[in-house]
């Protein structure tokens, strides 16, 4: 079961590829895409290279994948679509029927930033020069029709977030190199080697209990990764390590901060100044709260840990020079110490469920900031259709591969598109479940808890 939710059975190309066919029958007039984020998961690709004498793997590398440089993110991108045939030919279609795509940037495909990168999707999905100009990428925002902004959301997330996504880069010796945040991190230098924990579900790796744990590993973990412990030690040090040393690097600097900063608003159909704004508005990042840091990574409860252990062996060492004792007595402090460690660690909340509210509690300003009535999210994986004191909200949560248990059976989520169409009073929008099986069977769920049930054909007609 190692890596079971990225097998090819599980990919959801088929699923992207009915719906856009099914808008373009449906649909009259140009369509919109706007795929918001973490569509193209860097931090997964542990292919190396191995005709390419420009890019000599580390050591590291070859153990965690590629670097996130540009020559590197290239090769990876171009694995990525080679990988992903249907995906491809289903955009070359849709933009060759004149249709618009418009790529808002995550923080799993932060990598996307990079020019070579866009380059390398442009030749690939694009064929004529016509085509490529209707393609965009976004950094981290798109304003829609003046009505909307589509945002990931990952900017305000404190684990999750780009420092600073007009100048992502930073300096790392002779080389520039994406500064990618602390969660990809995580999911990049300890999940990748966690074979049985899906990056795309909490739940999977953040347990309800003791219990839960032990029956996890029982279950799983003893059959194909008992030595999971050290993997995750391993890899958890490393991603705080490399998390505070990169975060304190000062970003590369641009000659030009106004001028990038026109550029961006460009692209998002806003004004430079909304561009300054919005980003104003963005989380505090965490890596500069190195203990929150490693609360995340549960390296705390090692440290903790590691001081019982080490005061118990003081104090029986103490106690030695004064009357020879058997060394059974040892865990006599232990035990009288292990309550505090216990106390300590059932105190300690996991902070990701609270960091991800931070989007939804962002919606008001960002709206009113950026001039629209509606905000559309996702990153957080939980759809969602509401209203935040007069602004209309929306999260399509996740198309990724995510499932309850290990063995893949139990899907979890929806896979839910947002639609946005003009209506009698300016345009409106409703949250719609594509099914597979039924392509033109969907529902579309209500702020309210009421689901109804339409066809394409019925949605346009309405």
């Amino acid at each position: 079961m190692w890596k079971l939710y990225k097998r090819v059975e599980h990919f959801v190309d088929d699923r992207v590829e009915q719906l856009l066919d099914a808008m373009m029958k449906e649909v009259e007039g140009t369509i919109e895409l706007v795929l918001n984020g973490d569509i193209f998961d860097f931090d997964s690709v542990m292919t190396l290279p191995i005709d390419d004498p420009l890019i000599r793997p580390t050591v590291f590398e070859r153990m965690f994948g590629l670097n996130a440089e540009e020559r590197r993110s290239r090769f990876k991108m171009r694995t990525v679509l080679h990988e992903h045939p249907v995906f491809v030919e289903a955009l070359r279609r849709f933009l060759t029927a004149g249709h618009r795509v418009i790529f808002v940037i995550g923080n799993h495909d932060i990598e996307l930033h990079w020019p070579l990168v866009q380059e390398e999707l442009l030749n690939t999905v694009c064929k004529t020069p016509e085509r490529r100009e209707l393609m965009r990428f976004c950094e981290w925002f798109y304003v829609s029709n003046g009505d909307t902004l589509i945002e990931h959301g990952h900017q305000h997330d404190e684990y999750c977030l780009s420092l600073n996504p007009l100048s992502p880069t930073v300096q790392m010796g002779k080389h520039h190199r994406m500064r990618v945040p602390f969660g990809n991190l995580a999911e990049r230098y300890m999940m990748n080697r966690m074979g049985l924990m899906n990056p795309h579900v909490d739940a999977s790796f953040i347990k309800a209990s003791a219990w839960e744990y032990l029956l996890f590993f029982y279950r799983h973990v003893l059959r194909v990764q008992p030595m999971l412990f050290f993997a995750w030690l391993f890899g958890a040090s490393f991603t705080l390590m490399h998390a505070l040393s990169e975060g304190i690097l000062p970003a590369k600097r641009d000659a030009r901060p106004h001028e990038r900063a026109s550029q961006v608003a460009q692209k998002a159909n806003v004004t430079p100044d909304v561009v300054w704004e919005l980003k104003e508005l963005h989380a505090h990042p965490a890596i500069f709260r190195p203990w929150k840091i490693a609360q995340e990574l549960w390296l705390d409860r090692v440290v903790v840990l590691g001081a019982v252990l080490f005061l118990s062996f003081q104090a029986f060492s103490v106690a030695n020079v004064f009357v020879a004792a058997s060394s059974l007595w040892f865990f006599a402090p232990f035990l009288f110490l292990l309550p505090l460690f216990v106390f300590y660690a059932r105190g300690v909340q996991p902070q990701v469920e609270r960091a991800l509210k931070g989007a939804r509690e962002s919606v008001l300003e960002t709206a009113r900031t950026a001039g629209v009535s509606r905000v559309i999210h996702g990153h957080t994986h939980v759809e969602q259709h509401t209203f935040v004191e007069g602004i209309e909200y929306l999260n399509t949560g996740t198309w990724s591969p995510a499932f309850h248990d290990a063995e893949c059976k139990d899907p979890y989520g929806q896979k839910c598109f947002a639609w946005v169409k003009p209506g009698p009073n300016g345009r409106e929008a409703g949250l719609h479940v594509w099914h597979q099986e039924q392509p033109l069977k969907q529902e579309r769920t209500e702020p309210k808890p009421s689901v109804l049930k339409a066809s394409l054909a019925n949605r346009v007609a309405t």
